[in-house]
């Protein structure tokens, strides 16, 4: 069956990855082997090598003092050069609560460890991929990744659901909520500073996004589960986001997420406390690729399992992006259309 031209049900029974951890396999299934180009490095990288650290505590502080200036100059300075060289930065001294960050993800790794009857009331679809997944796309026969996940919308609120999210644990829904406000609000701070950074008004990027009130945001929850065989998969292929702005909430504790920089593959190390921020592909053409929407990916670990959460801050779904007029001249023409 066909929604809009989309399967309503999948096209293969759904596995979930991490039943396959857990039944203690010396070999993962052939299924999520990927071809001999696509295999993760682990540990060849350039380990003095990673994206910026940026401390956006001085943008947030109040005076006049040149000090004061000249701090906060120097953080936009930083920030600009990250978005337009990598396309990734980590944050820290953000305005979110660390305590908040850190109930949110021990809440979702407390969902990932319910019995499998408790996740599988929330099954999710390829109509829409709301709900407990382990699977994108519908191709049979296809090459998968080394996750299970669970999505949900936050933004426009006529499609935010909390029936849709898990019961259980009891405070998840609560806390869920709670993080949802707050990564919402840095967001919005994110797009005026970086507005301010293109030499526009702070409200220019919210604005081509269709405005405040009508922006998307939405959240995929990341569960890898230990991998007997990580240097033969992948816990999420590379891409570049589709939406706007990405804030992920990494575990500490695990490496994972690999950001691509030129031929390499440099696996970012995650600061304590720090949110990671990445360009998505809606600005890198808002912005006529001043901005960069760079590739990355997800490797697993053998020894240990990893939670993360993505948050995606996109346009409203009915606008059509395009480079802005501010960003196209006869010397810089528009790169897409």
């Amino acid at each position: 069956m066909t929604i809009n031209n989309m399967p309503t049900d999948w096209t293969e029974p759904i596995v979930r990855v991490q039943s396959l951890a857990a039944a203690g396999l010396s070999a993962i299934p052939e299924r999520y082997i990927k071809p001999p180009a696509d295999r993760p490095s682990l540990g060849g990288d350039d380990g003095d090598l990673d994206i910026p650290v940026i401390d956006l505590g001085p943008l947030f502080q109040h005076g006049d003092g040149d000090d004061v200036a000249l701090a906060k100059a120097k953080v936009m300075s930083q920030v600009s050069a990250a978005c337009r060289e990598w396309g990734f930065f980590q944050a820290v001294n953000h305005g979110v609560k660390p305590e908040l960050m850190e109930g949110a993800r021990e809440v979702w790794r407390e969902f990932f460890h319910q019995p499998v009857e408790v996740k599988e009331v929330y099954a999710n679809s390829p109509a829409t991929y709301e709900g407990y997944g382990s699977r994108l796309g519908v191709e049979k026969g296809a090459v998968l990744d080394w996750n299970d996940y669970f999505f949900l919308h936050y933004l426009p609120s006529s499609i935010k659901d909390h029936n849709k999210w898990p019961q259980i644990p009891t405070h998840l829904r609560d806390t869920v909520e709670e993080y949802s406000e707050e990564v919402v609000k840095f967001c919005g701070r994110l797009m005026s500073i970086l507005s301010t950074n293109l030499g526009l008004d702070e409200g220019f990027l919210q604005n081509a996004f269709g405005g405040a009130d009508d922006i998307g945001a939405c959240m995929r929850i990341n569960f890898y589960p230990k991998c007997p065989q990580p240097d033969l998969t992948l816990g999420l292929s590379s891409h570049s986001d589709p939406g706007g702005l990405t804030v992920l909430l990494p575990d500490t504790d695990v490496l994972g997420l690999q950001v691509r920089k030129n031929s390499d593959w440099v696996t970012v190390k995650p600061v304590n406390q720090a949110l990671i921020v990445n360009i998505g592909d809606q600005i890198q053409v808002l912005t006529n690729a001043i901005y960069k929407s760079v590739e990355h990916r997800a490797i697993v670990n053998s020894n240990k399992e990893r939670v993360s959460l993505a948050y995606f801050y996109s346009p409203r779904g009915d606008l059509v992006i395009q480079p802005a007029k501010e960003f196209v001249s006869p010397e810089n023409p528009a790169l897409y259309s």
